[in-house]
């Protein structure tokens, strides 16, 4: 947990640094560096609003009109994209603007109460026919009809 106090105060300074001095952006990279360096060295996830506002190539913080530029993209006729492109090496990063999009993180099968306990057995699949019972089930249901005389062999007799 104190890990996370850690991490979480880096990024503040790292934030409150670029807005006292938006020139200071090298002390604003080397707090971010470091968030990453400890996050990595005790593997720790960062929240995906964080990993979204800090540079994969050079660690910079990146806040729009400072240290990024944000453009909005039509890339199909549906989708459009938001393009935060770094002002310090160029990297680009592309995020979807779909309104019905939801990280993993925020889906119900993520969290850790909706996991199955240790001693429960659950089918692996979610699909209906992936259980061994559910797939002898649909076996008997769909068996034909036991052979008998046909009504062809009957209607020669």
């Amino acid at each position: 947990m104190e890990a996370f106090h850690r991490l979480n105060y880096l990024y503040q300074a790292a934030h409150c640094v670029l807005a006292q001095n938006p020139d200071n952006v090298e002390l604003a990279r080397f707090y971010c560096h470091t968030e990453r360096t400890i996050s990595r060295r005790l593997v720790l996830r960062q929240d995906p609003s964080v990993k979204r506002t800090v540079c994969k190539k050079c660690c910079s913080l990146l806040i729009p009109g400072v240290t990024a530029t944000v453009r909005q993209r039509k890339c199909n006729r549906r989708q459009r994209l938001t393009v935060v492109r770094c002002l310090s090496c160029g990297q680009t990063k592309r995020f979807r603007n779909d309104p019905e999009y939801q990280l993993w993180v925020e889906r119900p099968e993520a969290l850790l109460q909706n996991q199955p306990k240790p001693g429960e057995t659950l089918c692996p699949g979610t699909a209906r026919g992936s259980c061994p019972q559910e797939i002898s089930e649909l076996n008997s249901e769909a068996r034909p009809p036991a052979p008998g005389p046909s009504t062809a062999t009957q209607a020669l007799s």
